[in-house]
């Protein structure tokens, strides 16, 4: 698949020399809103909104409704799916056009409380640093911002475009995915704006994820007077997890399981009658999980704890893979020619993160991924984006939105 994506990038490459010409309007609109869009990516970075954070969220949300209220958006607040997560946002713009566009971004970080006050936005010559300012808060400046662009200059080709802030993507949407699926039923076509991977990448494949739980039950004892009396549920996943060590793949391309938490016990005297490991699964396709699931429950039947048993747990919610197909590949190739118009083209790939843009493919509606600005460092307290692709990745996507109101891709 991945060969079959670089082949479609080379195709556009060969054609760069026929690109159609730049739009000098739209161009300028970039290029005069680039020190706004960065202003608002401060401004949002600078607030901490890690899932959950209700009051950050909810900082985030008033800050873009009003930007996108300003520009003639309907704009409203729906009421998240799972408790303790704010409300998501959805703004609504009307045209005179055909096409019906969906563009997702999201406000939940990976940070917690206090990372903004600790490592607060800042550049350097190349660079924007700070929590969350790839993922997301740089995509969802470009897609407010292309969406001021649009109604500056007046372009009105399009039905509806939709702009949905998801609240809670970091934990597979779990705030989310029911008004995720309704709007995509009701759209022509989603665009994610998801960050692209360095040096330059549109996403048209990524791995599900889900997060596979190892579950130990031992029995409880003093563990200074009657150690000998309990069943040691720690020691227990010790072993389960030396067991797993090595069975899967830890990084690459295809199926890869990971350790990622581990619990146990109460308190410090009593041996621990309970124990509990996470493992992060990132798959291509959906049976690969299944299969992932079959080896550790395999695995489980063996214990070297006598009287403790051992579950493996597997979420009901996650993200599915999305799996490339030509109509993701007709898309990205339009995408590219849009690029070629200011001298630009885009590897067309995929990676282990998971996102929105499965359960848009998973009720039909064709999507692209990975919009935002370029990054690096995902996740971590070194996060940047490349601030030389903050106009081009804008101009794409303001590009993209006209071309795709006035020809919109055919559903299923």
């Amino acid at each position: 698949m991945r060969k079959l994506a670089m082949m479609a990038a080379c195709v556009v490459l060969a054609g760069g020399a026929n690109a159609a010409p730049r739009n000098e309007k739209v161009y300028a609109a970039v290029e005069a809103s680039k020190a706004g869009a960065l202003d608002l990516l401060r401004d949002l970075v600078n607030i901490d909104s890690g899932t959950g954070d209700v009051e950050g969220g909810n900082k985030v949300a008033a800050i873009l409704a009003a930007r996108l209220t300003a520009i003639g958006a309907e704009v409203r607040r729906e009421p998240t799916e799972a408790p303790g997560l704010p409300d998501k946002l959805v703004a609504v713009l009307h045209g005179s056009g055909k096409g019906k566009i969906l563009v997702i971004a999201h406000m939940d970080t990976v940070f917690g409380p206090g990372t903004a006050a600790a490592r607060p936005y800042r550049t350097d010559a190349t660079r924007a640093y700070g929590p969350g300012v790839g993922d997301e808060k740089g995509g969802v400046v470009n897609a407010v911002t292309a969406l001021k662009i649009l109604h500056d200059i007046g372009f009105k080709d399009y039905a509806t475009i939709t702009l949905m802030i998801d609240n809670s993507e970091e934990r597979g949407s779990t705030g989310s995915t029911a008004l995720i699926k309704r709007l995509a039923v009701a759209h022509d076509v989603e665009f994610n704006m998801e960050p692209g991977d360095a040096p330059d990448v549109l996403t048209v494949w990524r791995k599900g994820s889900s997060s596979v739980r190892i579950v130990v039950k031992g029995r409880a004892a003093h563990a200074g007077m009657a150690p000998q009396d309990g069943r040691n549920a720690a020691l227990e996943l010790v072993h389960q997890v030396a067991a797993l060590d090595g069975a899967f793949p830890k990084s690459g391309d295809g199926t890869t399981v990971n350790l990622t938490l581990m619990t146990a016990g109460t308190r410090a005297n009593i041996i621990p009658d309970s124990a509990e490991a996470t493992y992060s699964v990132r798959y291509r396709r959906p049976e690969d999980l299944g299969v992932v699931i079959a080896k550790m429950e395999a695995s489980a039947k063996v214990t070297a704890i006598p009287d403790t048993s051992v579950a493996v747990v597997a979420p009901s919610t996650g993200f599915p893979p999305l799996i490339q197909n030509d109509r993701i590949t007709a898309l990205a190739n339009r995408a590219n020619a849009i690029y070629a118009e200011i001298g630009k083209t885009a590897e067309l790939g995929g990676n282990g993160g998971a996102s929105e843009s499965a359960t848009v493919m998973s009720v039909g509606t064709v999507a692209l991924d990975g919009l935002g600005p370029v990054m690096g460092d995902a996740h971590n307290d070194k996060e940047w984006i490349d601030l030389g692709s903050v106009s081009p990745r804008l101009y794409l996507i303001t590009r993209l939105l006209m071309e795709t109101g006035k020809n919109p891709p055919k559903k299923n």
